[in-house]
């Protein structure tokens, strides 16, 4: 095994101190390669605590050397690794900058929109004379061809300072190095209720204070570095409905990361995660608001406007199912055949009946197609719709459709 493969080991397992010195021995056999400028990079900022003054320099000649090989993703790649150095070293304005660059680069890079939004939020909080405000960099770092020996120098004039704390921890017991979930491996799952959505991302070993959850109105961003030394991202854009950002909160434990996001409209039912397109802006205008859903989420015994509401009042559908039964059992006793309805026969049934006797071919195929194929829970008279598909099992909000053994 060579030393790149071992350091490349090394920065997956989170032992930086040996990715940095496997690194450094493979430069001195390949004094140009890119990768391992930005992989030792990664190491020497994400070590402890963090060198970001040897990340930058590393990262810097990695951009050099991939603008001598004129290879645009190698270029892109550099430049978002220098970028999000200079995040770190809290020089907001040069890492603006330098991510302008690699849009020339890489414009479809899904990460590209999270460091920008890093960055906006950094600067609302920043006074107006901040240094951090001011650009000091050029798209082209100013270094030389690489000189491992004075790289050396300045690793180890940076790590001076805890060298004896170094000692100490050699001497320690080696700690447990916790093992991410690989970015491949990665995966989700959601429920709901009619309040909330709850959204979990199970991975191993995300490292909170270099996380970044953003949930915002119709949308949601997650994004952490690896052991790889790459950043893993999920995004969701839009969501299948409006949310509450301010009332919606998230979790990040050993194994997971939990987001529970609140409804904007309670009651509504996801399909699904995702939406089809943008929701439409949300609106405190009452009148744009559904009176229906509006009544029925509120439980209110108050008349629906019109046109939902009836002159006389609140129509009694209980009291309508029982009168239509009674009109049909009638009309049977009458003609002395047809449907046979049972005296202790549930109104319900007997206006099902009803209904289907009196429906014609098309309704008729609707109500046995939807009732078949959604397992009881979807009954529609309405042909058209009920013939594009198969009808979904769509069980009531709260409960979970399952088959008879499970």
């Amino acid at each position: 095994m060579d030393a790149a493969t071992r350091g490349s080991k090394a920065l997956e397992a989170g032992e930086f101190d040996k990715a940095i010195a496997e690194y450094t021995s493979a430069l001195k056999s390949m004094p140009t390669a890119v990768d391992y400028y930005l992989k030792r990079s990664s190491a020497y900022q994400r070590s402890s605590p963090p060198q970001y003054g040897a990340a930058l320099a590393d990262v810097e000649l990695a951009v050099h050397l991939a603008i001598k090989r004129a290879k645009r993703e190698l270029i892109g790649q550099a430049q978002l690794r220098r970028a999000i150095t200079l995040f770190n070293m809290g020089k907001y304005a040069d890492a603006q900058f330098i991510l302008t660059i690699v849009k020339k680069y890489d414009e479809k890079n899904k990460t590209l929109p999270i460091w920008e939004s890093k960055i906006a939020t950094k600067f609302k909080t920043l006074p107006e004379d901040d240094p951090s405000r001011v650009v000091s960099v050029k798209e082209i770092p100013d270094v030389e061809a690489a000189d491992e020996k004075k790289k050396e120098t300045s690793a180890a004039s940076e790590k001076k300072e805890t060298s004896t704390a170094a000692k100490v921890l050699a001497s320690a017991p080696t700690a447990k190095v916790v093992t991410q979930t690989p970015p491949s491996q990665i995966k989700h799952d959601w429920y709901q209720n009619n309040e909330n959505i709850y959204f979990t991302l199970l991975a191993k070993g995300v490292p909170k204070e270099l996380a970044t959850i953003e949930i915002e109105e119709s949308s949601i961003n997650i994004s952490f570095p690896t052991q790889t030394g790459s950043d893993y991202t999920y995004a969701l854009d839009p969501l299948f409905a409006p949310i509450n950002t301010s009332a919606s909160t998230f979790n990040i434990t050993g194994t997971k990361i939990e987001l529970v996001l609140k409804k904007q409209t309670p009651g509504v039912k996801w399909r699904k995660l995702e939406g089809d397109e943008a929701p439409a802006p949300s609106t405190s205008d009452t009148a744009a608001v559904d009176p229906v859903r509006q009544a029925v989420l509120a439980g209110s015994k108050d008349i629906l406007p019109s046109p939902y509401a009836s002159k006389k009042g609140v129509k009694n559908w209980d009291k309508v199912v029982d009168d239509i039964a009674k009109e049909s059992k009638a009309e049977a006793g009458k003609e002395g055949g047809g449907d046979e309805f049972d005296d202790d026969e549930d109104p319900q049934n007997a206006f099902f009946k009803h209904l289907y006797k009196n429906a014609d071919e098309n309704t008729r195929r609707a109500i046995n197609k939807s009732y078949q194929e959604s397992g009881g829970t979807v009954l529609s008279t309405n042909w058209d719709e009920v013939s594009k598909g198969t009808v979904e099992v769509s069980p009531p909000d709260g409960m979970v459709a399952k088959k008879w053994n499970e």
